[in-house]
């Protein structure tokens, strides 16, 4: 029992530190690691292998994905690329199926560009909209703010699903696959609670004056940057599929080196140099767009490292096999990593945080959880996202954005967010639990 105790000092010092002391992240997890192995009674040998094997092969493995897919949505945002796609879309679909075109415009944007980020981008569009409309200003806040975080959890190359399915070592292909197909469909039941729950929160519109200088790039251009690597990594996923016996195709080397995610991700990258009015030191210094991408990425890389550590440090204690002895019999599968992301996400509020502190926590327990094979492996990453989902309240940053640009209080917020990512949360788990049924 001494492993289960070590665990749960360690997360009640993940959360009590983050909630109450405001400490980093990163410092908390890297602790906490060491905290958990010295309890369960590791030697100083064995911890001190565990932090530097654990944050060194994480960052082999995801740190540059991690980064180039920070540097596309920095560009993507900071050029005008996101608001011309969001704006184009919105003209696709209808300015009269407001709720339609803001989910599908969050649930597009927020691949590449952070939600939060998104939501800053997208509302004031969303409030002229709604005015524009005569709807309620809350019921399409919510649809825009669930579109955000369906992919924001689910669908590389976001960094949270990145890192988790790094951790985890799911084939990121698969995870942007079925990632589109769940986050897609839990957003049906969002939608209606959208526009039949959250529109009845009486939100006013009080609109601003505000000139729109921003520089606007082609619509192809802008959505090139966002699909290639995403096709890339996912052709190669369809070539590596057994079955197919594609692998020994003349074409495969090129498949092969095109579609392994840090180089998809690069060309990526390079797609967004054509989305600037002019390529000079805003863009490409230290204090330009790449300047500030280093530091958004830099905490969710250092994070991810720590998440890696902690991972290593359950791996090495054997933690695995108590799992196995204590919990082979019982059939909790992919419900034991929703319920703990969910209570992570919860109890400190980042959706990031608790992706891959759940994933590093359950990366040494997937065979006793009977989630060894590939397709499990991909469902947990999902479910892991579903529980990082539940739920956004005034502990989440995303929270405070959305009701401070919206007018709302905390009531409406509670009302409005909360509710909302509890509803998407639990949808995305009750499809990966029934895939899963289904599939396996």
């Amino acid at each position: 029992m001494i492993f289960l105790i070590g665990l749960l000092i360690s997360i009640a010092l993940i959360v009590v530190g983050i909630v109450r002391f405001k400490i980093h992240p990163f410092f908390v997890l890297l602790f906490a690691a060491m905290l958990y192995g010295f309890i369960t009674g590791m030697n100083v040998t064995q911890i001190i292998s565990a932090v530097n094997d654990g944050f060194g092969s994480i960052m082999g493995k995801i740190g540059l994905i991690i980064f180039f897919g920070v540097v596309i949505g920095t560009i993507l945002e900071k050029s005008g690329g996101a608001m011309v796609i969001a704006t184009r879309l919105i003209k696709l679909i209808g300015e009269k199926s407001i709720h339609l075109a803001m989910m599908l415009t969050g649930y597009l944007l927020s691949i590449p560009v952070f939600a939060d980020s998104a939501f800053i981008i997208m509302n004031s569009l969303n409030k002229a909209l709604s005015d524009k409309a005569k709807v309620a200003y809350a019921g399409t806040t919510a649809a825009l703010a669930l579109g955000l975080t369906a992919t924001h959890v689910m669908v590389p190359p976001t960094p949270g699903p990145i890192a988790a399915a790094g951790i985890l070592g799911a084939e990121l292909g698969n995870v942007i696959i079925w990632g589109l197909i769940i986050s897609s469909l839990s957003l049906i039941p969002s939608y209606f609670f959208a526009t039949k729950i959250a529109a009845k929160v009486k939100v006013p519109i009080i609109m601003e004056t505000s000139g729109d200088s921003l520089h606007k790039p082609k619509l192809s251009l802008s959505l090139l940057a966002i699909l290639v690597p995403i096709v890339l990594i996912v052709v190669k996923s369809v070539f590596d599929y057994p079955e197919l016996n594609l692998s020994t195709s003349s074409v495969y080397p090129v498949i092969q080196f095109f579609g392994s995610p840090v180089i998809a991700l690069l060309v990526g990258v390079l797609l967004t140099l054509f989305l600037p009015k002019k390529l000079d030191e805003n863009v490409f210094s230290a204090t330009g767009w790449f300047g500030d991408a280093v530091r958004i990425a830099a905490p969710i890389i250092l994070i991810t490292g720590a998440g890696g550590i902690f991972g290593a440090m359950l791996q090495n204690s054997g933690m695995a096999d108590f799992i196995k002895d204590y919990f082979s019999g019982m059939s909790i599968g992919l419900f034991l990593p929703f319920l703990l992301a969910a209570c992570l996400k919860t109890a400190q509020g980042s959706s990031t945080v608790a992706l891959i502190t759940t994933a590093s926590i359950v990366a040494p327990m997937m065979p006793a959880l009977g989630l060894e094979d590939a397709f499990m492996k991909t469902m947990t990453v999902l479910a892991i996202g579903a529980g990082s989902t539940v739920v956004s309240h005034a502990n989440d940053s995303f929270f405070w954005v959305l009701t401070q640009l919206t007018g709302m209080d905390v009531k409406q917020g509670n009302q409005v967010q909360t509710m909302g990512t509890l509803v998407l949360g639990l949808s995305a788990m009750l499809l990966i639990f029934f895939t899963t049924q289904v599939l396996s």
